[in-house]
């Protein structure tokens, strides 16, 4: 059984302290709907698991019913940090569940198609992960106004999500992290931490975050084919 765990219970404080993104209308839904979306049209994820602020249960039940998401879901209270979030997650996962697909909700333009090649990745490697080339030049800059000098662009690849793991791995890589104190934003630095090898998947269509105001009018030209009504199927 495969299942996705959205992380939607962030602050978003990059978008404004009095702004929360998932809220945001683009292409006539908030932006969390859109990746619920996504995950709820999947044909290769059998359940939800929303990982949201506490108190806010109500309003996601709302999405789902005003949305008609009809794949089953559970809506699990985050913890203070990410890793915690993901762990609540993971603790809320049913029986008999042996892959696990994370997803950040603030990521709406997720293919089903990369969802599925992500599981097919975790299913032969573990832990597998959405990530794109890094095309750009990158500089390293000692004091933030002059250039120190060129990085090696060729072996640098920029991670997205869904990063996706069997189980077992997952709750073992993070079980380390939190032993050692430490908090990590990213579930696949935990496998580094124990050593874990995880696939690259690339990500061959545009697959951004909404962090910044900038990144709405992207994603929103993005989204408006698949607001039309188009289905997206695995």
């Amino acid at each position: 059984m495969t299942s996705a765990i959205i992380v939607a219970a962030g602050k978003g404080t990059r978008m404004g302290a009095s702004v929360d993104k998932l809220w945001l209308e683009i292409a006539g839904r908030p932006v969390v709907a859109h990746t619920w979306q996504r995950f709820d049209q999947a044909g290769c994820i059998s359940e939800i698991i929303l990982v949201v602020r506490d108190g806010m249960q109500p309003e996601f039940a709302r999405l789902a019913t005003q949305f008609h998401f009809h794949k089953p879901y559970r809506l699990v209270a985050g913890g203070v940090e990410r890793q915690d979030s993901v762990w609540n997650g993971l603790a809320a996962l049913a029986s008999g569940t042996d892959i696990v697909a994370i997803q950040d909700a603030a990521r709406p333009c997720t293919t089903a198609e990369l969802i599925a090649a992500t599981i097919a990745a975790a299913q032969e490697t573990g832990a597998a992960v959405a990530a794109q080339r890094v095309t750009d030049t990158l500089k390293t800059s000692a004091d933030g106004l002059t250039i120190a000098g060129t990085v090696d662009r060729t072996k640098l690849w920029s991670v997205q999500t869904p990063q996706t793991f069997r189980v077992e791995i997952i709750r073992r890589a993070i079980a380390a992290a939190r032993a050692q104190k430490l908090n990590l934003t990213d579930d696949t630095a935990a496998c580094e931490l124990i050593g874990q090898p995880v696939r690259l998947v690339p990500s061959p269509a545009a697959n951004p975050k909404v962090t910044v105001a900038a990144d709405l009018p992207l994603v929103e030209s993005l989204l408006r084919p698949a607001a039309g009504g188009v289905t997206m199927q695995a």
